[in-house]
């Protein structure tokens, strides 16, 4: 498969306060947050040239920041308006956003305190997370052997970079045995999410998701949440154990990456593409498009 690298681009990055050439965006590689995973990011998604839900984005990346000890050395609005500069450089309508931020390499060692906190904001296109063509089929799950930590052994508020580490090998190992994504356990053995995205299920009616204790209230899962409840539906945020996916009816996922996607199968459990299900892929696509219209 032929891959266009991330470091070899046409465009502009935004990097501590200002645009330059996407290949000039570079780090050291004694940069902290390389070694030690000192850095938080986000994800965000433009419509139409438009960043969906962006401040919300913007706030949970300082709230991630904090968690991790780093004071972002600039305002939510000075955020605001580098993300909108950069979308509007790049000059795409529909786009994927990545705002991150980094301890750099004034020090190495576990110890950083006055390494610089750097930011930096890429964009560029990423029109679907998982294969189109397979996406409202509803795509394949593994069951991962690796577990979400407790709250009281890692900051799981944050959206860390070093929290995806066992993401990423869950969905290698996943992907290895021909699956597009993976579940995700917590350390108490109870559902939690996919690899990077929070997961939902559909019982006679009604919409199970798990309460979001030790991994990411996701900003779409939010949406989701409401854009099903003005529907009439109810939605139980709960602890979910593996055995309960054997009565489960339907399954999606959501995320800013994976929008809103049916799941067919978790290991030995399957799942319909249902009108429930359907109808939130429709209702998202709806809400994105008001916005960007708005």
């Amino acid at each position: 498969m032929s891959l266009v690298p991330f470091d070899d681009r046409d465009g502009q990055i935004w990097l501590n306060g200002a645009l330059i050439p996407w290949r000039d965006a570079k780090v050291h590689v004694l940069t902290h947050g390389l070694h030690y995973a000192s850095a938080v990011f986000e994800g965000e998604r433009v419509y139409g040239g438009v960043v969906f839900k962006s401040r919300e984005h913007t706030e949970r990346l300082f709230r991630s920041a904090e968690l991790m000890g780093m004071s972002v050395p600039y305002t939510v609005d000075e955020i605001e308006r580098a993300k909108a500069q950069t979308v509007a450089a790049q000059g795409f309508a529909d786009a994927y956003v990545r705002p991150i931020v980094w301890r750099g390499s004034e020090m190495m060692g576990v110890s950083a305190q006055v390494a610089r906190i750097n930011v930096a904001i890429a964009v560029w296109q990423w029109p679907s997370y998982f294969d189109p063509e397979q996406r409202m089929k509803g795509i394949r799950l593994d069951v991962s052997q690796w577990r979400r930590p407790a709250p009281d052994t890692a900051p799981s508020a944050a959206k860390a970079a070093g929290l995806y580490m066992i993401c990423t090998l869950s969905k290698h190992a996943a992907e290895a045995k021909g699956f597009a994504d993976a579940l995700m356990l917590d350390y108490r053995g109870r559902v939690a999410e996919a690899t990077g995205a929070n997961i939902f299920f559909v019982k006679d009616g009604v919409i199970h998701t798990p309460t979001p204790d030790c991994f990411l209230d996701g900003i779409t899962r939010r949406t989701v949440i409401g854009l099903a409840k003005a529907r009439g539906i109810e939605v139980v945020e709960r602890a979910i154990m593996p055995e309960e996916l054997e009565g489960m009816q339907q399954c999606f996922l959501t995320g800013t990456a994976a929008e809103v996607t049916p799941v067919s199968q978790i290991g030995p459990y399957s799942f319909e593409v249902g009108e429930i299900v359907r109808a939130l892929v429709a209702d998202y696509d709806g809400a994105v498009r008001q916005r960007m219209a708005a």
